[in-house]
């Protein structure tokens, strides 16, 4: 029965195939990992060994040629057992991408054993500090929010900078592991276990070659690397980053609300048509959700996105994650007493959901806002013109 309740998926890509074996241990360790607050290192290795820290690496640094929809679909393959887990193994992958905006000597030394660094990234610091130095810049200051820092091989992050016109300009600065040091910090009602802690630097020399501008990768520009995938603007797939691990988390949600039905019917007690109907409009808001999703990764696989295609997919990302997380909703609700319970996986999805939902790229009133402003700017263009 739980076969005819969920939308099929089938694929035949290697990597969501070895995304979705990492999703087992991940979805075994769950439990523990949000108890503990931190992955269980074999996870951690299964998120490599399937390939997430190397999928968006330059190919010339030995990077697989992954697309944006199979990305999409093994992150949420790994979030059906575990939603911190396939949060990780997404800033795995997108971070790398970032790394390819580091001049090329940075991108050597980042790479030098092999594609599969562990990096990891934070862009929100009050302290932040870079000064000019001889061939590079003195760097301290602590980051917060840094997901994936307990096991991080390097990490990118963003301090201003004083530009050639003495306008402030953002950079990223690209520093290995024993340059910084973490504080645990994270203690959360939901993504326990995605271990975003603080990560402090103190008076760092950071080479030039390891940072490069934060306009740079907004805008798209810049990489030194001619795979379109690396030439993306930021918006275009920054928001696939953080709704893909909500994907998977709701179809694992849906996972355990049609075992919940089927067991009820085996046992001879028919579900409520109320929970029945529920179940079938969050399966509904899930395809949705996850069609939204592809569409958007889809678009930046075939072109460059234009304006037009990157407001919409900022959009669909954050009205794709309002979605997932009203059906979640439900599910937790048709779930009654049970779905209550601290020892039932449910609740522990419900907390999940609405934690990642909080990051600001999945704000839908900004999105909505971005999305309508190109149309009303172009009406007041032509109000002016033909005035």
């Amino acid at each position: 029965m739980t076969g005819m309740l969920l939308a099929p998926r089938t694929t035949s890509d290697t990597f969501v195939s070895a995304a979705r074996a990492a999703g087992v241990p991940a979805g075994r360790h769950a439990a523990r990992a949000d108890r503990e607050r931190r992955l269980s290192p074999d996870v951690v290795a299964a998120l490599v060994e399937a390939g997430f820290s190397r999928a968006l690496v330059p190919a010339r640094h030995g990077g697989e040629p992954t697309d944006f929809v199979t990305l999409t679909e093994a992150v949420a393959a790994v979030g059906e057992g575990c939603a911190s887990a396939a949060w990780i193994g997404s800033l795995l992958a997108y971070t790398a991408r970032f790394a390819a905006y580091l001049p090329a000597e940075g991108q050597a030394e980042i790479w030098a054993d092999g594609p599969d660094s562990r990096l990891v990234s934070s862009l929100v610091s009050t302290t932040a500090t870079a000064l000019a130095a001889d061939g590079g810049w003195r760097l301290s200051g602590t980051w917060t929010y840094a997901s994936g820092v307990e096991f991080s091989d390097w990490a990118l992050v963003m301090a201003m900078v004083a530009g050639a016109d003495e306008q402030r300009q953002a950079r990223f600065f690209a520093i290995p592991r024993d340059a910084y040091r973490i504080e645990e910090t994270w203690d959360t009602v939901g993504m326990r276990a995605t271990g975003s802690h603080t990560l402090v630097v103190e008076e760092v020399f950071v080479p030039g070659h390891r940072s490069f501008l934060m306009d740079d990768m907004f805008a798209g520009r810049g990489a030194v690397s001619d795979e379109p995938r690396h030439s993306q603007p930021l918006f275009a797939v920054n928001g696939l980053t953080f709704a893909a691990p909500v994907l998977g988390a709701a179809r694992g949600a849906l996972e355990l609300s049609a075992r919940a039905l089927a067991d009820k019917a085996a046992r001879g007690t028919d579900p409520s048509e109320a929970l029945r109907i529920a179940h079938a409009r969050a399966a509904g808001e899930i395809d949705a959700a996850g069609l939204l999703l592809t569409r958007a990764a889809l678009s930046v696989d075939r072109a460059t996105a234009t304006d037009e295609v990157l407001v919409r997919n900022r959009r669909d990302c954050a009205l794709a994650t309002q979605l997932l997380v009203g059906a979640v909703d439900a599910l937790f609700h048709g779930g009654g007493t049970r779905s209550q319970s601290a020892a039932d996986p449910l609740q522990r999805i419900w907390r999940d959901t609405h934690s990642a939902a909080s990051h600001m790229v999945l704000q839908f009133e900004p999105a909505a806002l971005a999305f309508t402003r190109g149309p009303l700017d172009a009406a007041r263009a032509e109000k002016r013109s033909g005035s």
